[in-house]
């Protein structure tokens, strides 16, 4: 026989749980003081603590999965889905060209790019995210008239080595490890001065320990795939069948419990783990800007093209500062704080020529905009 008590008991849990995740997400509040809170919370309503806290890791798991599949679907949306699942429309940059340049008039282009997705398409194995030999030349043309910067999620040295142009600036972990161009082609670019700038040096033994122990926890997960990005690792699960994705959250979230100074976050197909410092690729943007001598001007025009949701933090500072245009790389519209879209890397690819072709016929100098 269920009682009022049984009933009370069970709603009383989920609001537990439903509180105490609210508190080990509060910027507020250290982490450490979240088992206390939960004893606190537990004790109040007479809930076992050990019984609440199983609950809550098991509805932060349920979470993840659930975000895991809204960044990383597995399956196309008929038309008429997708229609429905309009959040915001946004223009072809292509479509939009002569627009974007007429905003541009009497300012300076600077250009962000991300690099998986972007530039390169999304490949099984993240070692093998090459560029086209097409896109490289564009690149390098891009380079050659407007300062350009790659910011990605991977390893600084790892993207280098695909892209191989020492004319750009790199940001690898999400921004949190930035240099400058070792050469330009252009004296008056702007500030060519070698740039160094890593606000999570102190995590580094952190993220090596954290990769052993991933690396090893995840072995029984058939192709899950850690990589260390240096300041930041990244969990791929592409390649791992659905049915084992909550197995890998699992995994992955009990090892996190033990390093509350690192945080989770989700992109396309890929579980990514970072210190929780306030840092971001809209905060590497802001700090390439200021770099580059445009902290507070009005004569620059940022253009920003990404794929993923950590390149959202960047749209987001574009659209506070009133400045430039970000562009979302995808097939499916969703919601998004850039202004345009291009389907692929090849778009990317097009979009990019054209501004090249557009620079070289416009200008007397190849220095003014």
């Amino acid at each position: 026989m269920m009682t009022n008590q049984n009933v009370v008991t069970h709603e009383v849990i989920n609001t537990l749980i439903a509180m105490a995740a609210s508190i080990s997400n509060s910027p507020v509040l250290p982490s450490a003081t979240v088992p206390e809170s939960l004893a606190l919370l537990g004790g109040c309503w007479g809930v076992p603590h050990k019984n609440l806290v199983k609950r809550l890791e098991g509805a932060k798991v349920s979470a993840w999965i659930d975000s895991m599949r809204a960044s990383s679907p597995t399956r196309v949306k008929s038309e008429s889905q997708e229609k429905r699942s309009f959040i915001l429309y946004r223009p072809s940059a292509l479509n939009t060209f002569e627009q974007i340049i007429c905003s541009s008039k009497g300012k300076k282009i600077v250009v962000f790019l991300d690099y998986d997705g972007t530039l390169s398409p999304i490949v099984a194995d993240p070692d093998k995210a090459f560029m086209t030999r097409k896109m490289r030349a564009t690149l390098k043309g891009i380079a050659r008239h407007f300062p350009t910067a790659i910011v990605t999620g991977r390893c600084r040295d790892k993207v280098y080595s695909f892209v191989k142009l020492a004319e750009l600036y790199y940001a690898g972990s999400h921004g949190m490890d930035i240099t400058g161009p070792t050469k330009s082609q252009s004296p008056k670019q702007g500030n060519n001065k070698a740039v160094l700038f890593q606000p999570a040096s102190q995590f580094l033994p952190m993220i090596d320990e954290v990769y052993k122990i991933l690396v090893e926890k995840t072995k029984s997960v058939p192709g899950a795939k850690v990589e260390n990005n240096k300041f930041c690792l990244s969990v791929h699960f592409r390649c791992v069948d659905e049915k084992s994705w909550a197995a890998l959250a699992e995994k992955v979230g009990l090892v996190l419990n033990e390093y509350p100074q690192l945080r989770l976050t989700q992109g396309r197909k890929v579980l990514e783990i970072r210190p929780t410092i306030k840092w971001d690729k809209g905060k590497a943007l802001e700090f390439l800007l200021e770099s580059l001598g445009y902290e507070n001007s009005n004569d620059v025009f940022p253009i920003y093209i990404g794929d993923d949701r950590t390149d959202e933090d960047a749209f987001k500072v574009l659209r506070s500062r009133g400045q430039g245009i970000g562009i979302l790389v995808s097939r499916v519209p969703k919601e998004t704080d850039a202004s345009c879209t291009l389907q692929d890397p090849s778009e990317v690819e097009q979009f990019l020529r054209r501004l090249v072709e557009w620079k070289r016929s416009s200008t007397v100098t190849p220095t003014s905009v």
